[in-house]
């Protein structure tokens, strides 16, 4: 599965020309928040994400809320709102948490996590699944959230060190756009506005 993935594009139209254009080659996107200048022209830039005519999955940043972007999303067959849910495709399941980027812990993030987990231990008795990560705050310590000092999520990187998913993408942090680094086994990325494609 070749996924699509990007985060920050604060209303771009050159960055969503970006992808449109990687878009043809991917089965899916995911996006990963901050896709508006605080929900400024929310609702177009949404119809021109869902006339990609691909599965997109999306989360709120800290430019956007949770309610709205899902009562947009809900009017558009291609686009799923996981923030605080998640999305399977053939072997992998995606689970989102979008907002925040401000705090080193979040105790939200760890409740609703820690709930998604005892799902996917019960979707796992019957099949084998990879496990990606999509949140707008970067994980704390790493090469998405060095701005001088680390000024990541502590909560977000004790996920990824105990459930060890394949991927983790996050956004929020425009100074590493592009920037890849990895939590024991699991690859971590800031995709940025242009976004990258990978192979899942």
């Amino acid at each position: 599965m070749r996924v699509l993935l990007f985060a920050d594009t604060h209303g771009s139209s050159r960055s969503i020309e970006q992808i449109r254009e990687k878009s043809k080659m991917a089965d899916m996107i995911v996006c990963a928040g901050d896709f508006t200048i605080f929900e400024n022209d929310m609702s177009q830039i949404l119809r021109e994400l869902n006339n990609l005519g691909k599965p997109l999955l999306i989360i709120h940043g800290n430019h956007e809320t949770a309610s709205s972007v899902m009562m947009e999303c809900e009017q558009l067959k291609n686009l799923h709102f996981i923030h605080r849910s998640y999305y399977i495709s053939e072997d992998v399941i995606f689970f989102g948490f979008g907002g925040g980027g401000f705090s080193f812990k979040d105790e939200s993030f760890k409740r609703e996590s820690e709930l998604f987990m005892l799902e996917f231990r019960k979707l796992s008795e019957s099949k084998k699944y990879k496990l990606v990560l999509v949140t707008h705050a970067p994980p704390y310590e790493t090469k998405l959230d060095y701005l001088g000092e680390h000024v990541g999520n502590r909560d977000i990187k004790e996920f990824i060190q105990k459930y060890k998913p394949t991927l983790a993408v996050s956004g929020h942090i425009h100074e590493t756009f592009g920037a890849v680094d990895n939590i024991n086994s699991t690859k971590i990325i800031n995709p940025g506005p242009d976004g990258v494609i990978i192979e899942l």
